[in-house]
């Protein structure tokens, strides 16, 4: 070591003491510099990463009161505005604040260090929005570290103004696919009928033509145009609008366009739009497809924005969510201008595509809907028609009426199936062996019960006839009387082989019926022609009558993608020695029974069961039914409140076979 300083001079002892003294200060000195090097070296509390993890704390909770904060220049900021800057920057995410880590240690240069962070959001969907950052900070001479704030920190793109915002893409809707796999919706030609205010010289003249002209459409529009409100839409819409009246299917324009083509003020334009190929095409079972309604809204937030496309009903609602798809998200940033509106900057911060729906393929047939839709066109009353392919078990059709019906009671009605339930009594009795074809029954005029009087429609009596003859003529009073024969639950087992309240699983609810058993004595008279307590469905007597003709009973089958993930298994052969004679009976019931209308419809022999089913206490008050089977197509025909089978039912039997035969 070279000292720099002169030498004093003085005695030897003098000099040995001085050295001494130096050399025990400079031992002191330095064992005092190491102490605390290692004091400082092992206090993690005092280090940088203690100060971003409170920072990463207080960022996710809205409170930074424990960390400090300095701009890039070194100016002190406010924790309190730091945490309401960090809430404007999330802009739409501020109530969903990030989930926030430390990636590793920081590192450290001099008074300075530099730390890694994760950011990840939630985004509305179930989207995830992850990216790394750093954070920057450094330390003053009080050996405090802060965090250097700036908009960077939250995001690289980001910078002082701007706030996250989100803006969601719609998927591309699949569709409802028929048993072909052909879309049923397509893009069809509609027109939209509107009014120019400043052309229309007599607006209340002009709606009582136009509701003239709607109302003379056919198939009739349902529910009818309200025209109520157009005089006063038209006085406050502005003079040069297009005031919207009706979108028509171009079909039903060119039937009224020579009507209304020329009034004052009319204005057409064509367009095209996602339709089925009528407008009561299985509409139903179909279900819609509308902008997010009120209640939709409330009950998915999540889920729904104002102006989305929700499904409502039938499969459009049931199947919503994979019809619909994943709604893409894009994540921007946005900044209020010199006036105060906030407007998109072009920065896109990050991009979940939407991920398109995914199509649902069913097994309705169009021919046979239309044909089916065609049959109930005149009908005023509730009515509904399924058909099932036999084969297979295939629904080709549900219509519901009249018009464009939104109930669907071909699936989930819940009514006395009256006297086409004879075809469940005539095979239980002939699996039971207490009737033959041509076994003699009497069918008198009435049969009484326990005291209750049971008789035939319009009081008809056949005296003792063979058992075909009651069964095509549907002689009540011969059934009631059998009823016994069935046993307490006969007539229930019987509906289970063919299908009855079993647990169907086929994309849509449907009711499968509920059978009376171990009723009492006249109870089971009374059930042995459908009455009583046995209720069923179009749909599940559809399924039973084409068991009768398959001879094995098969779940129907609609949605086949999705498949079904409880499908019910097929039930067991049913015995050919009592199902040939049932068949047998049900071709006599349209050639010399209750349906003889149908005997000379196209297509091939037609089987069938006439039904009349009385629905309350009054006689008078019934509801009509046809079962049966032409070909591969079984089919049940309901008509709500219809009274005779003979004059409701059956005729739209006709219409359908017909309609089926020109298809």
């Amino acid at each position: 070591m070279h000292l720099t300083h002169p030498i004093r001079r003085g005695s030897a002892r003098t000099h040995g003491r001085s050295r001494s003294r130096a050399r025990r200060s400079l031992a002191a000195f330095a064992a005092t510099v190491l102490a605390a090097g290692a004091l400082v070296g092992c206090s993690s509390d005092d280090g940088p990463e203690s100060t971003v993890d409170a920072f990463l704390s207080g960022w996710g909770k809205g409170d930074l009161q424990a960390v400090g904060f300095v701009t890039p220049a070194g100016l002190k900021v406010p924790a309190a505005d730091v945490t309401r800057q960090l809430r404007e920057l999330a802009g739409e995410l501020a109530d969903t604040p990030p989930t926030l880590r430390r990636t590793g240690d920081p590192k450290v240069d001099a008074n300075t260090a530099t730390a890694g962070i994760r950011v990840a959001w939630a985004l509305p969907g179930g989207a995830r929005w992850e990216y790394d950052r750093q954070v920057r900070l450094t330390t003053g001479g009080d050996g405090q570290w802060r965090v250097i704030w700036e908009p960077q920190v939250v995001h690289e793109q980001l910078t002082d103004g701007d706030r996250i915002a989100l803006r969601r893409d719609a998927a591309p809707r699949a569709g409802v696919l028929d048993g072909a796999g052909e879309p049923i919706v397509t893009p069809r030609p509609v027109v939209r009928v509107g009014l120019q205010p400043s052309e229309v010289t007599d607006a209340k003249a002009v709606a009582r033509q136009l509701d003239a002209a709607f109302r003379a459409v056919r198939p009739a529009i349902t529910p009818p145009v309200d025209l109520s409100d157009l005089p006063k839409r038209l006085a406050d819409a502005d003079p040069g609008a297009f005031v919207e009246v009706v979108t028509l299917r171009e079909e039903a324009y060119r039937q009224i366009r020579s009507r209304i083509h020329d009034l004052p003020g009319t204005k057409f334009r064509a367009e095209k739009l996602d339709l089925a190929p009528t407008r009561e095409f299985a509409r139903a079972l179909l279900g819609s497809v509308d902008q997010a309604q009120a209640d939709d809204l409330a009950a998915h937030p999540d889920r729904y924005r104002q102006g989305d496309l929700v499904g409502h009903g039938g499969l459009q609602g049931r199947h919503d969510e994979r019809l619909r798809g994943t709604p893409g998200l894009t994540v921007i940033s946005e900044r209020a201008g010199p006036d105060g509106t906030v407007a998109p900057t072009g920065t896109e911060l990050f991009r979940q595509e939407p991920k398109p729906g995914q199509p649902v393929r069913t097994t309705l047939d169009v021919a046979t809907q239309n044909a089916a839709d065609a049959a109930l066109r005149g009908e005023k009353r509730r009515a509904a028609l399924v058909a099932v392919r036999v084969g297979d078990g295939a629904v080709l059709a549900a219509a519901n009426g009249p018009g464009a019906a939104g109930e669907n009671l071909a699936f989930t009605a819940q009514v006395p199936p009256g006297s086409t339930f004879k075809m469940v009594s005539a095979l239980g009795l002939l699996d039971r062996g207490a009737v033959t074809l041509d076994g003699p029954v009497a069918c008198p005029k009435t049969f009484t019960v326990d005291g209750r009087s049971f008789k035939n429609s319009d009081n008809f009596a056949l005296g003792t006839v063979p058992f075909r003859t009651d069964f095509a003529k549907s002689c009540n009073t011969a059934f009631a009387a059998l009823a016994p024969k069935l046993g307490p639950d006969g007539l229930a087992q019987t509906g289970r082989a063919l299908g009855l309240e079993a647990e169907w699983d086929l994309g849509l609810d449907a009711f499968t019926g509920k059978v009376s058993a171990n009723g009492s004595p006249a109870e089971q008279a009374a059930a042995a022609f459908g009455q009583g307590t046995t209720v069923v469905s179009p749909l599940a007597m559809a399924a039973a009558t084409a068991t009768v003709a398959r001879g094995r009973w098969e779940q129907p089958k609609l949605v086949v993608d999705p498949a079904p993930a409880k499908a019910a298994p097929a039930g067991p052969q049913l015995r050919p020695e009592s199902v040939e004679p049932l068949r047998t009976m049900m071709r006599e019931v349209v050639t010399a029974g209750t349906a003889t209308a149908l005997a000379d419809a196209p297509g091939g022999p037609v089987h069938g069961k006439t039904g009349t089913a009385e629905y309350d206490d009054d006689p008078a008050h019934t509801h009509a039914w046809f079962v049966g089977w032409q070909g591969d197509v079984a089919f049940a025909v309901f008509v709500e409140r219809g009274g005779s089978s003979g004059s409701s039912a059956v005729p739209i039997a006709e219409r359908f076979l017909r309609a089926l035969a020109t298809s």
